[in-house]
This record gives C-alpha cells, sequence and structure tokens, in this order.
C-alpha cells in the first residue's frame, strides 16, 4: 500500500491549485472504498484511519495524502471530514 500522507507548505497548496478543487464532507462512518484513478486530497478538517493490505496509515486536519489508482482499502472516519480532492 503507497498512500503518500505529508504537510504541504502553502507555496506547495497555492501551486496545487488546491482552494479551486471540490470540497467532499463526510460524517463519522467506516465505509469500503475503490479507487479507479488516483486522488490527491488536503483536509481541511477532520481524522481518518485507512486500511489496506493489512496496513493502516492515520490522517487529518492540515495533511495532504495521495491515494494510489487500483487501491481497495476501508476508510474508517473517527472525526467529519471536509477535504478539497482531486483525481486524475
Amino acid at each position: 500500500m503507497k498512500i503518500e500522507v505529508r504537510k504541504p507548505t502553502q507555496q506547495e497548496l497555492n501551486s496545487l491549485g488546491v482552494s479551486s478543487w471540490p470540497i467532499w464532507t463526510c460524517g463519522v462512518s467506516t465505509f469500503d472504498w475503490h479507487y479507479d484513478e488516483t486522488e490527491t486530497c488536503y483536509l481541511l478538517e477532520g481524522r481518518v484511519t485507512v486500511e489496506a493490505e493489512g496496513k493502516s496509515v492515520s490522517f487529518g486536519k492540515g495533511d495532504l495524502v495521495v491515494f494510489p489508482q487500483g487501491l481497495s482499502c476501508v476508510w474508517k472516519v473517527a472525526e467529519p471530514v471536509r477535504k478539497h480532492y482531486r483525481f486524475g
């Protein structure tokens, strides 16, 4: 499982154009998900643990996360999420 999680600089967020990406929200929940294409997202709020291939990765507010194409996982949303996202 190759989920990238990092704290981006404001300059990086600006260069990626994150503020113009759509926003997705989700309440506390657990659900299965499959990525048909790569997704990059930036969490404005929330805390999540994603489990895949027997491993787990946690991330939250202020993290930039990249999910690889083809990944099947389980999202465990511990605190309501609000994120910018981009596919491709």
